[in-house]
């Protein structure tokens, strides 16, 4: 399925690529800034889906999708949601609130009849975390591959993460998000908002605190507290 993003903000362009990137079922054809250089592409180009920001220069993408006879199928990107009700007045796919999750991204996806890979994409990108034995690391200039069996836990500090394994200390510019959701969520485990652990590297646990090997603690934090317990258990 062929898409083009119409959004201006370049850290929000940059996720809905890696998203799309992700996705496998779907073909980025164009990014743009602003309604007017998308108006112009589609004027002899036909996609099938607009992943299309409402506070765009120029035009609003409400107001470009008003002036569109026969749209594609349209996702809606936002940071507000006063315009809901109306963009589903327009017959809009999904309505995707900033900032929204991989797997959000993929539900709204899958909403659109003609996406029938995308359960198979999801799946797979599932399938990928539970085998994938190395990942590499963005640091700085360099992507410097380890052992995911090697970590034994990955923090947040200030705009890095630390990923800590048995031997050594790496830095990366990729925030926790992206390691909760690319690593297997079977093993690695977030228990606090600037933790995730291996969970093959627990030791013991007391209170709000987990043991990890080499006699490293890592926080349990309240919110997570049950939710870690109960995946321990199953």
């Amino acid at each position: 399925m062929n898409c083009i993003i119409i959004e201006d903000q370049p850290p929000a362009q940059r996720i809905l690529k890696k998203f799309i990137e992700d996705i496998g079922s779907l073909q980025l054809k164009g990014v743009f800034s602003d309604a007017i250089q998308a108006m112009e592409f589609l004027k002899s180009n036909s996609v099938d889906l607009m992943f299309l920001d409402i506070h765009l220069p120029k035009i609003s993408g409400i107001d470009f999708l008003r002036t569109m006879p026969n749209p594609p199928y349209v996702i809606l990107t936002t940071a507000f949601s006063d315009y809901a009700l109306e963009s589903y007045e327009l017959n809009v796919v999904d309505y995707l609130l900033k900032p929204f999750s991989f797997q959000r991204f993929v539900k709204a996806v899958s909403k659109i009849p003609s996406s029938n890979g995308v359960k198979h994409s999801e799946e797979t990108h599932s399938h990928n975390q539970e085998n994938r034995k190395e990942i590499f690391i963005k640091s700085g200039y360099e992507h410097i591959k380890i052992a995911v069996k090697d970590i034994i836990y990955i923090k947040s500090d200030a705009d890095y993460t630390e990923i800590i394994t048995s031997e050594k200390k790496y830095l990366s510019s990729e925030p926790l998000r992206f390691w909760e959701q690319n690593l297997n969520q079977k093993h690695f485990f977030r228990t606090h908002k600037s933790f995730i652990i291996n969970t093959s590297k627990i030791e013991k646990i007391i209170g709000n605190q987990v043991y990890l090997i080499g006699s490293i603690k890592a926080p349990i934090g309240r919110a997570f507290k049950e939710n870690f317990m109960k995946s321990l258990l199953q």
